[in-house]
């Protein structure tokens, strides 16, 4: 018991600075090196018509979301979001390793070195640390919820 109540008291604090540093860092290295991005976005085949769009809405939503975290009372939802945005991720990986020929990467830093297995894997592990985290993380007070 003594354990998990040290998982609560931490686990969704530990995420939440995972999800900062994540977010901020892919966010800012794919708007930093905007060019490559938006030619690998150009290049993939479930994103070539969308490639200008996507190429500032997904670091742009990665930026927003690692400055929700910051928030205590949004985090709950907050963490809904960082567990989408990576299930929609880890989706698209899934979706060009099933059905492209051509597997190009659009990530950033030192993100863009690893294989896609690992890439999954890494994928993986932060969909299971955000369902951790919402699962742990407080039930919001009703009592003092304004309308």
């Amino acid at each position: 018991m003594q354990i998990f109540n040290i998982l609560k008291k931490y686990f969704p604090d530990f995420t939440t600075a995972s999800f900062i540093l994540l977010f901020a860092y892919a966010g800012l290295s794919k708007i930093l090196d905007y060019q490559k991005f938006r030619v690998q976005l150009g290049l993939s085949p479930l994103l070539t018509a969308f490639a200008g769009w996507v190429a500032w809405i997904i670091p742009s939503l990665e930026l927003f979301i690692a400055f929700l975290l910051i928030f205590p009372k949004i985090r709950p939802k907050t963490l809904y979001a960082c567990f989408s945005l990576m299930v929609l991720f880890t989706a698209y990986i899934v979706a060009i390793l099933r059905f492209s020929a051509f597997i190009p990467c659009s990530c950033g830093g030192i993100l863009q070195n690893m294989t896609w297995a690992t890439h999954l894997k890494f994928n993986a592990f932060f969909i299971l640390i955000a369902t951790g985290a919402i699962l742990l993380s407080p039930a919001p007070d009703i009592k003092s919820r304004t309308f």
